[in-house]
């Protein structure tokens, strides 16, 4: 039997979509942009014709996955609040509200910790320049996680009410 390549690791950084269909690769080229890109752009980074790229891109548009901007060229980017609303409903189905609410009680805490540990109210106030130069790989890290911990909590707390108001089951 022949060893999968995508066994051993992530494939090679120039191409990332290898053996993925062309709907999956423009998925992935549109995901992974920074910015509002061209259909042509997409088909490059996604190897495949700009017709084809257009047909997925519309296809992904009609869903709200992506968000086409007029002009020429047409630019598509990535629909974000698609995303966090996935998100919202994937937690919502999955736990029920005392799972929710303990986890928005988690991220708190850990939100609460990182207050106290920098002395500020976000990420976004503090000054790493502040801190020596062995410690600033560890306050960016520390930083990333307090981010991702106020918009987890963000999200939990949104599929906490979603649960709460429903009267259907929130995970089967």
């Amino acid at each position: 039997m022949m060893d999968d390549p995508r066994r051993d690791g992530p494939p090679p950084f120039e191409r990332p979509f290898e053996g993925e269909d062309t709907k999956q690769r423009v998925y992935g080229a549109v995901l992974h942009a920074r910015e509002p890109m061209a259909a042509a752009e997409i088909a490059d980074r996604a190897d495949c014709s700009a017709e084809s790229a257009r047909t997925h891109l519309s296809f992904y548009a009609d869903l709200g996955i992506v968000v086409r901007h007029e002009g020429r060229p047409v630019r598509y980017e990535r629909n974000d609040d698609y995303f966090e609303w996935r998100r919202v409903n994937t937690l919502a189905r999955e736990r029920t509200v005392d799972e929710l609410q303990s986890g928005v009680s988690e991220l708190t805490g850990r939100i609460e910790a990182f207050r106290d540990e920098y002395g500020a109210d976000s990420p976004a106030d503090v000054d790493v320049l502040e801190f020596d130069a062995g410690r600033i790989d560890d306050v960016y890290a520390d930083l990333g996680e307090w981010t991702t911990a106020l918009e987890e909590r963000r999200l939990h707390e949104r599929a906490r009410r979603k649960v709460a108001g429903s009267t259907a089951p929130s995970h089967g």
